[in-house]
């Protein structure tokens, strides 16, 4: 981490507020939940630089937000490969048969990445949910993600140094109502009283903060940002898979002739273990939240 964090953090995370928790992970799209990446079954020995139709030749142009934020970047520069999806692209473009110094990064804003139409871009990576509404604009990759459940509880409340769900049985646990976290604390964690469930996602967070429940169950992404700025004192006790977790994909153009090589490149980095190994490295143990069982 830079020692010139906390500024840009802070402003990085309220400037990408909306577009973290409510545009990229939520369910701002009225057919919410996870969609169909656009695949197709491509050989990685077919996608070289020579024969990708990329934007500009030989080079690979790829579009994050700005300000770009912890933990998917770092010092908000996506160029220097430190992040969870900055080193995600990286290996992408090395998959794909790109030097970094072959990468060119734009910006593109979230809101704006999955609307019909040309992109500046050869493919984005943004927390961005694979969604049906979404797949029917443009293209999606095989998931490079999907965002787990995270259990938050408050510093001293003496829940945050738990180590299994087990230890949430007798706790009242705060969710939202028809969200995937609360179909997860009731599949994974099956607590011996009901989940407390609250109309908003903001009254989740003030009955956390006012001790009204002992922890709350959010997705991973949103954990941090609570964390980080509406609940400081909130602690990432851990995290686990659960139903209804949002893959996030890297997004191309429709119908772009790139997407199955970025897929075909995605599926290696899952099948060597290294995608495993950068989301262990930059979400799991960035955020200091192992995962309970």
């Amino acid at each position: 981490m830079s020692e010139r964090r906390p500024l840009v953090f802070l402003l990085a995370l309220l400037a990408g507020v909306a577009m973290l928790v409510v545009a990229g992970c939520g369910d701002d799209d009225s057919d919410s939940g996870s969609g169909s990446a656009t695949t197709g079954t491509v050989s990685l020995d077919d996608c070289t630089p020579d024969s990708l139709e990329t934007l500009s030749s030989g080079t690979l142009t790829v579009a994050t937000d700005s300000p770009a934020f912890p933990p998917y970047f770092e010092d908000d520069d996506p160029t220097n490969g430190q992040g969870f999806e900055s080193a995600v692209a990286y290996a992408i473009a090395d998959k794909l048969g790109y030097a970094e110094s072959d990468v060119e990064w734009v910006v593109e804003p979230f809101n704006s990445s999955y609307r019909p139409g040309p992109k500046d871009f050869d493919f984005d990576v943004n927390q961005i949910s694979i969604t049906p509404k979404r797949a029917e604009a443009v293209d999606f990759s095989s998931p490079y993600y999907t965002a787990d459940q995270a259990l938050v509880a408050l510093r001293g409340s003496g829940f945050e140094n738990a180590t299994s769900l087990a230890d949430f049985a007798d706790a009242s646990i705060g969710v939202q109502i028809g969200t995937t976290s609360l179909e997860a604390v009731e599949a994974s964690i099956q607590p011996s009283s009901e989940p407390r469930v609250f109309d908003t996602s903001n009254d989740v967070v003030s009955a956390l903060k006012q001790g009204q429940v002992d922890a709350i169950v959010v997705d991973v992404p949103t954990a941090f940002f609570l964390t980080a700025v509406q609940v400081p004192k909130g602690e990432i006790v851990g995290q686990f898979p659960a139903p209804g977790g949002d893959e996030w994909g890297a997004l191309l153009a429709k119908d772009s002739p790139l997407t199955g090589c970025v897929s075909a490149a995605i599926d290696e980095l899952e099948s060597t273990g290294e995608l495993e190994e950068l989301t262990q490295r930059w979400i799991s143990d960035a955020a200091q939240a192992p995962v309970l069982e």
